[in-house]
């Protein structure tokens, strides 16, 4: 009968899974089944096996037998046994069968050279992550947690991070909420789905004639018609809102283009609201990046109950801490609850614990405030090296945020994409995130990520970009 390894109170050292079978006995078993765990790679070459005592135990035989069976195999030169170090596979490779073809495999292909200089959108300078006050709030979050943050958690999200988001809000982007009205998620796009995908939204939905191809790829999936509003230096034109049931918008800094939604454009989507019963999802990807002086509060201080805010720390702290929020109207939180699940199932709740304490703390204010210096620095050095090797390529919008378009010449992008590629720089063309039906006139332009590189290596980016700019000096 074949026997298999057994989790044993006395086993020490490596966990081991053997099947014996066959008629042989179980000193033959035994050594088959260790020939053929290193033949198939499972028993790695340097692997230390278990002790005689401590395997006999596990399979049930004698302990004789084990040592037996390792002689053997050391013997054939399968295992290797020093004084002190014990029992290891050896340090070869496996013999093959003799009658086995050797397989003729294809060369493979030669992967891509990596970009050496990445001023894609969308991300924030890596390098800067706050570690040391990341850690600090990890480890107070920790000791402080009560003994049920270790169970399921509550799909609303931890109480500690919804109030301290309804404080840190408030004071930084005028909404007005309280932590019952938040619902905690895993980014913007997880909010997305969790509005369209579980039924608590419907289409149509217009959304600005320039955005990103993902989240209306995302609409798309979820049944989703969505109407492009075209796009002037004020942002979205509001007024060509129509029978759509929502809309989605980036007023504080539209995206890409760059420009904040006008004051009376942001009073009439408002006013369109309460007249259609509709709804504004307003995403506030990068509210607290404004660096001329001229903040903008969220238009959901407008009217809390006619708009929905995103949010996220995905740029002002790291995309890989996957912690979103959405600051909901009181009558779409038991839909959004129902839709996320009885318990969460994304977002960590530890990493939760922490980002509380990271706001709480201040560290938050202080990072974000760090950042907003590197990267106005950054877009002013941007807007400089342009002026000087390519005066005739404008930046767009206001300053602002973690990217810029620069506008080019008509009937260029395509050619000034293909030339930063060959200067090593990888960024997107303004096409990319055109809405495929609007009729809104297309303009040629390159979106710029300024935020992306490490510091020491910006200088360096910004020239391979202008090298490869049309007409560069």
């Amino acid at each position: 009968m074949a026997k298999s390894w057994v989790n044993s109170a006395e086993r020490v050292g490596t966990d081991l899974h053997l099947e014996l079978s066959g008629t042989g006995g179980r000193r033959a078993a035994l050594i088959a089944a260790l020939r053929e765990a290193v033949r198939d790679g499972r028993l790695a070459p340097g692997t230390r096996l278990p002790p005689y005592r401590s395997l006999a135990a596990d399979l049930g035989v004698a302990r004789n037998t084990v040592a037996d069976a390792y002689a053997e195999l050391v013997a054939e030169g399968w295992l290797t046994a020093r004084q002190g170090s014990g029992t290891r596979v050896a340090d070869r490779a496996a013999p093959s069968s003799p009658t086995a073809p050797t397989p003729v495999r294809a060369p493979a292909p030669t992967p891509p050279r990596p970009p050496l200089h990445d001023l894609r959108q969308g991300t924030p300078d890596a390098s800067a992550f706050p570690r040391a006050a990341w850690l600090a709030s990890y480890r107070r979050a920790l000791q402080q947690a009560p003994n049920e943050v270790f169970g399921p958690g509550d799909p609303a999200g931890r109480v500690e991070l919804r109030e301290a988001l309804a404080e840190y809000l408030a004071r930084a982007r005028g909404v007005r909420t309280d932590g019952d009205r938040i619902v905690v998620c895993s980014g913007f796009a997880h909010g997305l789905r969790l509005l369209f995908g579980g039924g608590v939204l419907r289409g149509p939905l217009a959304v600005e004639a320039y955005g990103l191809p993902f989240h209306r790829e995302l609409l798309t999936a979820a049944g989703v018609r969505t109407v492009p509003l075209p796009l002037d230096e004020h942002g979205a034109l509001v007024d060509r809102l129509g029978r759509e049931r929502a809309v989605l918008l980036t007023p504080a800094h539209q995206f890409p283009t760059g420009g904040p939604l006008h004051a009376e454009r942001r009073a009439a989507v408002i006013g369109w609201a309460r007249a259609r019963g509709g709804v504004v999802l307003e995403d506030d990807y990068d509210g607290e990046f404004r660096y001329d002086r001229k903040p903008v509060g969220a238009v959901q201080g407008l009217d809390p109950e006619r708009v929905v805010l995103l949010g996220s720390v995905s740029k002002s702290l790291s995309p890989a801490v996957r912690l979103g929020w959405m600051v909901l109207p009181e009558r779409y939180v038991e839909g959004v609850l129902a839709a996320k699940g009885e318990r969460e199932a994304w977002a960590s709740v530890l990493d939760q614990l922490s980002l509380a304490d990271f706001l709480a703390s201040g560290s938050y204010d202080r990072h974000v405030r760090r950042m907003r210096q590197r990267y106005r620095s950054r877009r002013d050095r941007l807007v400089a090296a342009l002026a000087a090797q390519a005066p005739h390529v404008g930046v767009t919008g206001v300053a602002a945020g973690l990217h810029a378009v620069l506008r080019l010449p008509p009937g260029t992008e395509r050619s000034a994409v293909k030339a930063a590629a060959w200067q090593g720089v990888a960024l997107d063309g303004l096409a990319g995130f055109r809405h495929p039906e609007t009729d809104m006139e297309a303009a040629d332009g390159l979106v710029v990520g300024y935020a992306t590189p490490a510091e020491h290596a910006y200088e360096a980016a910004l020239e391979a970009l202008c090298r490869g700019l049309p007409g560069a000096l």
